[in-house]
């Protein structure tokens, strides 16, 4: 078995986290990298640089910094962008929303209070 040439921990990343439908975290997570949901996350993301997206049958019940967000499942807290939140027709948001850009689709339900920050 070969294993793939290692990266140096200075080298910038190169792609997207994916938590698997079948996984849930506990606890904080942040990074350099977008970060894509199809299981569970509990606690805090701190993604100040990078993107977010909830797929269609995740769960994420956390305090979330992050740039972008796309909610196409469930988000429980609340959420900070610098740029911009996009709750899909299928999403479903409770919690405080504050975030350059905002939208929420026909079909989506958000509960909570929405907070337009000035653009970066």
């Amino acid at each position: 078995m070969t294993l793939p040439d290692r990266r140096s921990p200075s080298d910038p990343p190169d792609g997207v986290s994916h938590i698997s439908p079948a996984t849930v975290i506990q606890g904080e997570i942040s990074g350099r990298e977008d970060l894509v949901v199809r299981g569970q996350v509990r606690g805090k993301v701190e993604l100040p640089e990078n993107d977010l997206i909830v797929e269609e049958a995740a769960r994420v019940e956390a305090e979330v910094r992050v740039r972008n967000v796309r909610v196409k499942g469930e988000v429980v807290g609340n959420v900070t962008a610098s740029g911009k939140v996009t709750i899909e027709r299928t999403g479903r948001m409770r919690g405080d929303l504050s975030a350059a850009v905002i939208s929420i689709e026909d079909g989506a339900l958000f509960k909570g209070i929405l907070k337009i920050l000035p653009r970066p």
